[in-house]
């Protein structure tokens, strides 16, 4: 039941107050109650609590100790503003967990003098962080696919998972851009380029708010550009590399996805920390873009104003410079913007109107879902049918998993592998159920819970392969990790034995220096963890055939290993039914479409270099060093053949209109099979230095044996716009070209067009995209 509502605030009439009132707006609702709340009941919707997380330091993050183990009586007592993964701190039953959020929110509701529920948020960066909830592909796997339209309806079926199971917010989508591979949180982006990312990004983003459930963004902004890739580095960015590479993404996920909530950035720009930067997260957020909805901070952020940036000499100061920066809600649990916030406001060091501010947000929101309405009730419809992993989800993993799996090499066709042939597969992750998940996976992220098993079934490469190869052999070689080479010799006679030999190498997801990739899991240098290069070269030497397959978080220097492999997969953890698809795809079952969503380094250390890079930054006579990569951004084959012919386009490009390009698209093969045509833009002269080439749209194309189709784009000029020297973002005129890539690397057909007209600005509400369409061919 909810809390007594205070006689002074109740009508008269007996009729519900104003802000629990459906029919006004959620402003109003918020305004019409705030004027009724003590500063302690304010500041108590400002806050999380994390119920159930490991005080002792060992469970999720360092300095976690720190900062949890709020007593849970004790926090209600003014209510609460949000409740911290009750799904996703241990391993629980969906019923028995809905249950029990249910029954946390009837006390929260009593206990508060408004009654009023917490908004409870979950991590589903790869499905709903849950015991037995469906694992998805991780986010480079996304990427992979080019398919912004599987995305979303990936992220329509977690969103609706989170809703029957009485979750309000994910925090998720990543919209960081890779920028620099070493990164352990690499595996979370989408890839190495704004316009994937954005795209990509914003069509998850329909999902879950189509759903119900807000979306979080993060890491607003920078967080992935960090100097030499490490976690919460301090990042040496410029404004140009910050407007033009990692802010778009962010752009398109509120603008076309409506994301409602953004999560800071840990990082310091150029020595001013997100979390304290006004600039960013109310200038340019919510004065520039017109965002109205919460900004939450990254777990521990206020806090770290003080422990790491030391920026602030109490956590009084911490939450002071975090709600004046734009900081509505402390997550993951109360903690600076708790009592030392309160003892702030009463000294006068920290204006109350900022906490109104904030709360105003916070409480307007909680009328959008609901949570304000007399009738609310805390327990979901149907809860006993609850199930958080069912035919639908797997269905939608499995045709991601497929569309993801990128086809580097194939030399000799040794892929699909041949009927009736030996094959060995070796290698550390390729009877590893735990090499098909991200960090964000719940059995990655919460840990070991051995009495419990993973919560969902996750087969195995090796299982999987075993089911379409009746003659499979199989050793490990080595492990992941350390330095046992003992094994590699018998790795090396069963390929010797074998026609061919499958070599699976990757990663361990996890956090904190507990795996090879994952949040605070950076690398030193892009060799394979561990002594499997030296697993691979062994193989090599054999003369067997090599079919190296990779399921890691991040894309590996592939030099000589690379050349001298017969054939070359790629799985950036594909997900619970990875290791079907990946079968399949060996196998023939499936003919492989996706493409690299970073491009796969040929030397280890010359990083870091993504494919946006100037001129100067790519081969030159004029260093040493050679970035140039073993497989470029937006590569990938298949198993039949495609021909590109016809493309057309116009010759002047108004500085301020959109033209339409097309090219034609042949299946010369004889399987069906899908091609992803991709647009890029080169700008040869322009005021600033600029990329050879980068993506400004894309379209996926399934052809059948001899049919043909037109994909044509509708491009507006603002997708040429970049920041000028004066600091703008500008349409320059001047000639480009659009070319029609099958990667960034690979031209098919290039356009030369002339922008005509006077130079002009193009801010925030410029078009972003390029409007993509697939003709078969001889139709309308």
């Amino acid at each position: 039941m909810r809390g007594q509502i205070p006689s002074d605030t109740s009508p008269a009439s007996g009729e519900s107050p104003p802000w629990q009132d459906p029919r006004l707006q959620p402003a109003e609702r918020a305004a019409a109650l705030i004027p009724h709340m003590t500063l302690e009941e304010k500041v108590a919707q400002l806050v999380g609590v994390w119920v159930g997380a490991d005080a002792s330091g060992g469970g999720v993050a360092p300095h976690q100790s720190e900062m949890t183990g709020a007593d849970w009586s004790t926090v209600i007592g003014n209510g609460l503003g949000q409740l911290t993964r009750p799904f996703g701190t241990a391993p629980v039953d969906p019923v028995a967990g809905a249950r029990s959020l249910a029954a946390s929110q009837t006390e929260i509701m009593a206990a508060g003098r408004f009654g009023i529920p917490a908004q409870v948020h979950e991590e589903c960066l790869t499905g709903f962080a849950a015991w037995r909830a469906t694992v998805y592909p991780a986010p480079l796997s996304w990427g992979a696919s080019f398919d912004p339209d599987l995305v979303e309806e990936m992220a329509g079926q977690v969103g609706r998972s989170l809703r029957a199971a009485g979750v309000h917010q994910g925090l998720a989508p990543v919209l960081d851009v890779t920028r620099d591979y070493r990164w352990g949180r690499t595996e979370e982006t989408i890839g190495e380029d704004p316009y994937l990312v954005g795209t990509v990004g914003a069509a998850y983003v329909r999902g879950i708010e189509g759903a119900g459930v807000v979306a979080t963004l993060k890491h607003f902004a920078g967080y992935a550009a960090s100097r030499g890739g490490r976690n919460l580095a301090p990042v040496p960015m410029g404004r140009r590399e910050l407007a033009d590479t990692v802010l778009p993404p962010f752009e398109m996920a509120l603008r076309l996805g409506g994301a409602r909530s953004v999560m800071n950035s840990y990082a310091e720009i150029d020595g001013v920390p997100v979390a304290a930067d006004e600039g960013l997260l109310t200038g340019l957020l919510r004065d520039e873009w017109g965002f109205s909805g919460t900004v939450v901070s990254d777990y521990f952020a206020v806090r770290f104003l003080q422990r790491l940036h030391r920026v602030a000499a109490e956590a009084g100061d911490a939450a002071g410079l975090a709600l004046r920066a734009g900081i509505d809600v402390e997550l993951p649990t109360v903690d600076a913007f708790g009592a030392p916030l309160i003892e702030a406001v009463k000294a006068g060091e920290v204006p109350e109107s900022l906490i109104d501010r904030a709360l105003h947000r916070v409480l307007a929101q909680k009328a959008e879902l609901g949570l304000l309405d007399a009738d609310w009730q805390p327990l979901p419809e149907d809860v006993e049918e609850l199930r958080l992993d069912d035919e639908t989800g797997q269905d939608i993993a499995l045709r991601l998993a497929r569309e993801s799996v990128v086809l580097l090499r194939n030399t000799g066709g040794i892929l699909p592998l041949p009927a009736g042939r030996r094959v060995a597969i070796v290698g550390p992750v390729a009877d590893d159920p735990m090499a098909m998940l991200g960090c964000y996976t719940f059995p990655a992220h919460v840990g070991p819970h051995p009495e419990h098993g993973l919560g969902v079934e996750i087969p195995s490469l090796r299982e999987e392969l075993a089911r379409l190869v009746p003659d499979l052999t199989y050793a490990p070689g080595c492990e992941i990790t350390g330095d046992d080479t003992s094994g590699i010799a018998a790795a090396a006679a069963a390929a010797a034995e074998s026609d061919v030999c499958v070599v699976a190498v990757g990663d361990r997801a996890g956090l904190f220096g507990r795996g090879t990739s994952g949040e605070g899991c950076d690398a030193a240098d892009l060799r394979l963890p561990g002594v499997q290069a030296e697993l691979v070269r062994a193989v090599l030497a054999t003369g067997t055939p090599v079919v190296l397959v990779l399921l890691a978080g991040r894309p590996y220097a592939l030099g000589e290993e690379a050349d001298a492999a017969a054939g070359v997969v790629y799985g950036f953890f594909p997900g619970q039914r990875g290791a079907q698809a990946l079968a399949e795809v060996l196998t023939g079952a499936v003919n492989p479409s996706g493409r690299l969503p970073v491009s796969v380094p040929r030397d280890a250390g010359g990083l870091p270099s993504t494919y946006l890079s100037p001129p100067l930054g790519r081969r030159s006579d004029v260093s040493s060093v050679d970035p140039t990569p073993a497989f470029p951004f937006g590569h990938g084959l298949s198993y039949t053949t495609f021909e590109w012919s016809d493309a057309r386009g116009p010759a002047v490009w108004p500085v301020d209109g959109e033209i339409s390009v097309e090219v034609t698209v042949r299946n010369t093969g004889s399987r069906p099979g899908t091609e992803v045509v991709q647009l890029y833009l080169h700008d040869p002269v322009a005021q600033t230095t600029r990329p050879v080439v980068r993506l400004v749209g894309y379209v996926r194309v399934p052809l059948e044996p001899g049919e043909a189709a037109r994909a044509s784009f509708t491009v507006p000029a603002d997708v040429t716009s970049f920041t000028g020297v004066r600091g703008r973002r500008i349409v320059e005129p001047g000639d480009v070209e659009l070319r029609f890539g099958r990667s960034s690397a690979e031209t098919a057909a290039a356009l030369p067009l002339r922008l005509t007209g006077a130079e002009r600005e193009a801010g925030y509400h410029r078009q972003l995209l390029a409007r993509a369409r697939v003709t078969p061919e001889g139709a309308g």
